[in-house]
């Protein structure tokens, strides 16, 4: 048994979910006077190994206390500048408080000797990869995402922070969540200077880390461990800028923490296209150019706080208030047997503007060291009405088919409201333990849209129609889970997990569709384009799994046994009843191994279904778009998905060379993909509802035959020469996708060849760039139509330089550029975007700093992306800021209290 917890232990790193937990307390002092001794840093160390387990500073009456300390022998080591370190073995078995402990004063004189030792980069703990931050050289202003995007296996990938080729999903801050799942604002909210380690690690679910049984739920998750010093004191940013066309922003982020205890307040204004207030929002780094013109307010908060080593309490808001001005323009080409040469083009203008809410919180409740009550809500409030305008034309190698041009008013509502309550019991026996869990979801869309249409059909005569419509959607929501999990040791090595889940999601969705008659002025009911629907998915899983884990291997199977029932149910315009009955066995394997503390090698497979969703089935045409229809299809099944992944990761603390390497693949059936019916010859679909020629009626299907798999490889070094770090990156990814195109099966089979590089400075803290390009080859091959066969070349790169020239003197250099090969003709192949600034130190630690920065110095900037379907080829281009001058003050706020001064603080930082 003592392996088997050694083994979750280790899965888990520093969350650990088996051991008993205690606080060690005391008091320093000097022994010269007895006087009480701030800023002494405490170290608790396991015994055996001398590995530091906790670390903290004294308080300014010479105080310290270390929570959550697990039972086990330790050695806890005090240490200051000038005096001798002192050692005190400590047996935890229960609350221990050492009462006084003193320091004396190093007697031993040496000559002095400048030592230069480059701090290690990091080291493998089990499944988590630890990079020490003194080993990343940062500019003093910079974020905890510079400092991030140095490590190795980080990059960023379309404004997306991705880990090991992964999304990363959550930020923690020792160990406590922070802002929820918004990575970017917790990273920005963050100075890179307060950081001491950063763990990267796959994060369990609650219900995993609790039992030690591994139910294959994971988020990628990066651990942002703070500074003893830093844990204490309030810091942040706050910064204004304003630029010819009355461009403008201002902004602030400031975190006030106090151990335990922690508040971070955010707030943004500006009409600059800034979304989430960064250091540097002049530079957009990796994250491609937001569409349209923004107009941006937002505030959010963050709290954390503990009470008596009993409750956890972590909560986030988010208040977004946004206007967008967009305009957007796109050509298609169609897949179609026949090749006659059918295109769609499309220019557009709207104006939206959003109010959102959002809440989430997280409440754990620690009864005693065996039983815990864990409470999740989270809560969104979506407003947004829009101002809408296009033309969109339909026309073939002979002439045009058809046209509209359309003017809509929407106003929409999304309410939300989620809660996860579990309760968990450890018993006596270890590893035996029981969860039982309840979950329950409400959801209420209404959408209100006036429409006016002018539309224009060619063939075989040219008619118009005029279209004057409201429609009004009602949907409702309501969703349950009940769950409960037992788990059971079986031998030395083994443990058994039954489970049991039943679940019901109910969805009730009304559209109704007005037509104006212009005759008498009164709005009639569209039978056509009206419809009542309910949907209610109940779904029962059995499970058995068996674990088995040894000091370096760890295998587990699992087998689940799925019932459900889909039922489907009509009132207007006519009545029906459809119901479904779905039986599915659903295997996983997980199979861990380390070859050495820093190589290991993991396989996960399972198997999936996946219901269709309220809007896929409901069969209701929406003519938003005339030459576009669309309606859902109640007859569709659930998809069945196969999935395995394999992984390999390898670090070498001696070296400081990483590599990991990955490789996924999935296959599903029954896959909900869209058939497209293209007119060739006008078909009346429903009371008088006429598809045009060259219009499109899309509506989902069950398809089988879908499967892809892909490869990612990342391998990091460091470069002695130029002090810097150099990561190189790549992959294959192929898929065949399964599509319809006028009932026929048409398949896509499309290969992508990426590759990249970076390097980063770590030379000092006046002197800091990072280089990164990357490329990507596609082949798209297409089964109906051959001749839309195409080959496309990205490559995108970016410079960030940053340099501090004299006497706070500082010039900043952002560069952005993308090349694309393969585009239709008209559409611009290059961007290349610079952003420049120069500014000025001010005040004391240079904490100030006023700047002149240009936006897009080339006025190049656009947006232009392909998107290849079963059914069209599309280039589309939208309206993106382009240049402009601003004038900025920013000023970087800290102040450290409980024993650390701002001195202090800078003797520590430097």
């Amino acid at each position: 048994m003592r392996h088997l917890l050694y083994t979750v232990l280790l899965v888990l790193c520093s969350q650990p979910i088996l051991a008993q937990q205690y606080t060690l307390k005391g008091t320093v002092h000097s022994t010269g006077d007895h006087t009480p001794f701030p800023n002494v840093t405490v170290l608790l160390m396991n015994a055996t190994d001398s590995i530091v387990v906790h670390e903290t500073l004294t308080h300014q009456d010479g105080s310290f206390d270390l929570k959550k300390v697990e039972t086990g022998d330790y050695v806890l080591r005090l240490q200051y500048l000038g005096y001798a370190p002192t050692d005190e073995p400590v047996a935890m078995t229960k609350n221990t408080n050492l009462g006084a402990l003193y320091l004396k004063e190093d007697a031993r004189l040496l000559d002095e000797v400048t030592i230069n030792v480059r701090p290690p980069v990091g080291k493998q703990l089990g499944d988590t990869t630890q990079f020490n931050a003194a080993a990343f050289q940062t500019m003093k202003d910079a974020t905890a995402q510079d400092l991030i995007e140095k490590m190795p296996g980080m990059n960023g990938e379309d404004g997306t922070l991705q880990a090991q080729g992964e999304a990363v999903a959550q930020i923690l801050v020792d160990g406590k969540p922070f802002f929820g799942t918004d990575v970017k604002a917790a990273l920005q909210n963050l100075p890179a200077e307060i950081i001491q380690n950063v763990q990267v690690y796959d994060k369990m679910s609650d219900k995993a880390e609790f039992s030690g049984f591994d139910d294959g739920e994971r988020l990628k998750t990066i651990n942002i461990i703070t500074k003893p010093n830093s844990r204490k004191g309030l810091f942040g940013k706050a910064s204004a800028g304003y630029g010819d066309n009355d461009r403008y922003i201002v902004g602030a982020s400031v975190n006030a923490f106090n151990e335990q205890q922690r508040l971070t307040i955010t707030g943004l204004t500006n009409n600059i296209n800034a979304v989430d207030y960064s250091a540097d929002p002049n530079s957009q780094g990796a994250v491609l150019p937001q569409n349209g013109i923004i107009n941006t307010n937002r505030i959010g908060l963050n709290y954390t706080d503990s009470w008596d080593d009993k409750v956890d309490l972590n909560a986030s808001y988010l208040f977004n208030h946004r206007k967008n001005f967009g305009e957007s323009s796109l050509f298609r080409e169609y897949v179609l047997p026949d090749d006659d040469g059918q295109r769609y083009t499309e220019s557009s203008e709207n104006t939206r503007r959003n109010r959102d809410h959002y809440f989430n919180m997280r409440l754990e409740y620690n009864i005693d060291s065996n039983n815990r009550i864990l409470f999740r809500p989270d809560f969104s409030a979506q407003m947004d009405d829009a101002n809408s305008f296009f033309s969109g034309r339909t026309l073939n190698d002979i002439g045009p088919i058809n046209q509209t041009e359309n003017h809509r008013h929407a106003d929409n509502l999304d309410i939300d409201f989620n809660s996860h309550l579990y309760y968990s019991r450890r018993f006596a026996k270890a590893g035996r333990t029981l969860r039982l869990g309840l979950t329950t979801g409400n959801h209420k869309n209404d959408d209100d849209a006036h429409r006016e249409a002018e539309n224009i059909f060619y063939d075989p005569d040219e008619r118009v129609k005029i279209i004057r419509q409201n429609i009004v959607r009602v949907r409702k929501g309501f969703s349950w889970e009940a769950s409960t999990s037992y788990t059971e040791p079986i031998g030395k090595h083994g443990m058994v997990e039954l489970e049991y889940e039943i679940s019901n999601s109910r969805n009730d969705s009304d559209q109704l569709t007005y037509d104006l008659d212009e005759a008498d002025n009164r709005t009639r009911i569209d039978t056509a384009l009206s419809n009542t629907f309910n949907s209610d998915y109940l779904r029962q899983e059995a499970e058995v799994g068996y674990q088995y884990a040894l000091e370096k291997l760890r295998v587990q199977v699992e087998a689940e046994f799925q019932h459900a029932q889909l039922k489907n149910d009509q009132e207007f315009p006519s009545s029906f009843a459809l119901q479904r009955t779905f039986r599915s066995v659903l295997p996983s394997v997980r199979l861990d191994y380390e070859f050495t503390d820093s190589k290991k090698i993991e396989f996960d497979y399972d198997a999936r279904t996946n219901a269709p969703s309220i809007g896929d089935l409901q069969g209701v045409i929406d003519n938003s778009n005339p030459l576009h229809l669309r309606t859902g299809n109640p007859d569709l099944d659930q998809s069945y998905s196969n999935r395995f992944r394999l992984r390999y990761r390898s670090y070498n603390p001696e070296t400081e060379r990483s590599f990991f390497a990955m490789l996924h693949s999935s296959t599903t059936s029954n896959r909900v993909v869209s058939n497209t019916i293209i007119a060739d010859e006008p078909i009346e679909l429903a009371n008088g509802i006429i598809l045009e020629r060259g219009a499109q009626l899309t509506q989902p299907v069950n398809l089988s035959g879908y499967w892809d798999i892909a490869s990612y490889f990342h391998y990091g070094l460091p470069v002695r020469f130029l002090p810097s770090n150099f990561n190189i990156h790549g992959g294959i990814r192929h898929s065949h996708s399964p599509g319809m195109v006028n009932n026929e099966t048409s398949i896509v089979n499309s290969t992508r060849y990426s590759a990249g590089l970076s390097l980063s400075s770590n030379i000092s803290d006046r002197l800091d760039f990072n280089i990164r390009t990357r490329s990507s080859f596609n082949n798209v091959q297409n089964s109906l139509r051959p001749a839309l066969d195409n080959n496309y070349f990205t490559q995108s790169s970016h410079v960030n330089y940053k340099w501090i020239i004299w006497e706070g003197l500082i010039y900043r250099l952002d560069l952005n550029h993308r090349f694309n090969s393969g585009l239709s003709e008209g559409y611009d192949n290059t961007t290349f975007l610079v952003n420049m600034a120069i500014g000025k130190k001010l005040l004391k630690s240079e904490r100030a700093e006023v700047s002149v920065n240009v936006y897009d110095l080339f006025g190049q900037n656009n947006n232009i992306h392909r998107n290849i379907t079963e059914t069209y080829v599309q280039d589309a281009e939208s309206n993106v800021l382009q240049r402009y001058f601003m004038v900025n003050l920013t000023y970087n706020i800290r102040y450290f209290s409980r024993g650390t001064t701002e001195d202090d603080y800078e003797e520590l930082y430097n």
